[in-house]
């Protein structure tokens, strides 16, 4: 086994200050053209992103890198993100890095496991599943009441605490208000894209951009909550389909029954799922309706 990349020089001189040295450097992926190390030190954590330099088959993540820092900055300004947030970012020989406050928590996959099966129908994962998707619907509602789309809303992305409270994480394909210059946004995760998107991307050039839309985003949350607690994704296709195909399938439906996959049943939250896999996007709630929808009954 080889040694594990490093992150740039550049970028762990810049965020020593801010962690208090740097204590503990760890890989935590590496793939699609981009690595994050998590950098530990005295005083807190940073989550650090680089790409990877000449690497082929992927999109230049140089560019969405500087994306994303400009995603952040604006984000920051409108009140969507918190100061601390963004931690710094700059160039270095292979490309750009970004560096990140640290937030704590597993995927949403992960988070769910317990409640994906029978044993998971228990008094106290009830409150708990509906304050995750609670906390995810109020995310959404700050970024949308600021006039932006998260447009990658997935498991991945999505951070679940100790607490029960969600974290979105990832603004480098975010849709935001004005005619900034920016990567053309052809859809995120095929298996949260909304069927309004994936139309979209097949009756459009590569090179065209989509602006997402709200509804798009509480699909994406419908879909993550769908998937992580059924097991299965919302819409059929084969796993080895082109994408071309699944796009299609997710664009025509028809959404898979609920009640035939879920683990166990729990109305409150199957009424609002279904709301958010509603075909038609303004037959769906708006982000701060479902945050209503997920309250305990």
């Amino acid at each position: 086994m080889g040694t594990a990349p490093s992150p740039p020089d550049e970028a762990l001189s810049a965020v020593r200050d801010a962690v208090g040295g740097a204590e503990a450097v760890r890989l935590l992926t590496d793939r699609r053209g981009a690595r994050v190390w998590r950098v530990q030190g005295l005083l807190g954590s940073v989550a650090l992103k680089a790409n990877v330099p000449g690497e082929e088959g992927v999109a230049d993540k140089a560019v969405e890198l500087a994306q994303e820092d400009a995603h952040l900055v604006r984000l920051t300004e409108a009140g969507v993100l918190g100061a601390g947030y963004r931690v710094g970012a700059g160039v270095w020989e292979g490309g750009r890095w970004l560096a990140l406050r640290w937030v704590d928590g597993v995927p949403m996959w992960r988070a769910l496991a317990l409640a994906r099966g029978p044993e998971g129908e228990r008094p106290s994962v009830r409150p708990w599943l509906l304050g995750v998707a609670r906390s995810m619907a109020v995310r959404l509602e700050r970024m949308h009441a600021a006039g932006w789309t998260h447009a990658d809303v997935q498991p991945t992305n999505t951070l679940v605490g100790r607490d029960g409270r969600a974290e979105l994480i990832d603004f480098a394909l975010a849709c935001g208000p004005g005619g900034a210059r920016r990567l053309p946004y052809r859809g995120a995760l095929t298996h949260t894209t909304a069927p309004e998107i994936a139309d979209a991307v097949l009756s459009t050039c590569s090179d065209t951009h989509l602006q997402a839309e709200p509804p798009a985003d509480v699909w994406g949350l419908g879909a993550s909550l769908f998937w992580c607690w059924t097991g299965h994704r919302p819409v059929h296709y084969e796993d080895d389909a082109p994408r071309e195909s699944k796009l299609r399938a997710i664009a025509t439906g028809p959404v898979l029954p609920l009640a035939g996959l879920r683990p166990w049943p729990f109305p409150p939250l199957e009424e609002a799922v279904r709301a958010c896999l509603s075909m038609s996007p303004d037959q769906r709630p708006t982000a701060g309706e479902l945050a209503a929808l997920f309250l305990e009954p």
